[in-house]
């Protein structure tokens, strides 16, 4: 069965790198233009600009993303387990 959110820590940590990547991209270059300009939106619009792109690209799970996905254990049936603990007799607590 495939989960919809597959567990890949070499694909978290590609996405990690890509976001702070652009994020920081994104800043240096809105900083430059904006004081280059004298405009200091110009910089927070780059910044948000970088934002959304870097969402964009690493929120969704990426088929780049999934490329390592762990092995999982399959699962133990404990249906045994179940019923011997209801074939028990409950105990009677003793008034001392």
């Amino acid at each position: 069965k495939k989960s919809i959110f597959p567990q890949d820590y070499k694909g978290q940590k590609l996405a990690e790198q890509i976001f702070q990547g652009i994020i920081l991209v994104s800043a240096v270059i809105g900083f430059i233009y904006g004081y280059i300009t004298e405009q200091f939106g110009w910089t927070v619009y780059i910044v948000m600009a970088g934002f959304a792109l870097s969402c964009l690209l690493t929120l969704p799970p990426w088929p780049m993303y999934r490329r390592n996905p762990l092995k999982w254990l399959p699962v133990q049936e404990s249906g045994t387990e179940e019923k011997k603990t209801a074939d028990r007799k409950p105990k009677r607590h003793t008034k001392s």
